[in-house]
């Protein structure tokens, strides 16, 4: 999704977990030591954004939106820089998750492995979005094609 919605002209992706493989992979054994590499990665990355933006480049932020808390700081880059803000919500059952999830270890192509145990202690945080929360919501299932809910 990330890599198709970075396409256009002016348009670059930020992978979270591209950044926290080459800065903190070594240091990150355990869903703790994400989220402590994860809140200092963040806290270089937003200023960073709202640089690229207020210079008229659009960017795609491949990172988790699962929480409010999370939410509420990528809203916070887009307010900072004047920028409208889309939030591409995947409103997919767990297990079509863990299919994906583990067809991505397989393939040995991405800088993080994880186990069904662990995508299951990570989306027992998961919060829908809500039109509250100031987003244009692009909502993806995987029987229909996106519609925004705003």
């Amino acid at each position: 999704m990330a890599a198709q919605l970075g396409r256009p002209a002016r348009t670059v992706v930020i992978a979270e977990d591209d950044w926290l493989g080459t800065l903190f992979g070594d240091q990150m054994s355990s869903v703790s030591d994400y989220a402590r590499c994860a809140a200092r990665l963040r806290g270089i990355m937003g200023p960073h954004v709202v640089a690229l933006l207020r210079s008229g480049m659009s960017v795609v932020l491949d990172f988790p939106a699962n929480t409010i808390a999370t939410r509420a700081w990528m809203r916070g880059i887009a307010e900072r820089a004047q920028a409208p803000c889309e939030l591409h919500y995947l409103d997919i059952p767990n297990e079509l998750c863990k299919a994906r999830l583990r067809a991505r270890n397989a393939s040995g192509t991405h800088p993080f492995s994880l186990t069904d145990a662990q995508f299951d202690q990570l989306s027992h945080h998961f919060v829908a979005p809500t039109p509250d929360e100031r987003f244009d919501i692009v909502v993806h299932r995987p029987d229909d094609d996106a519609r925004s809910l705003q």
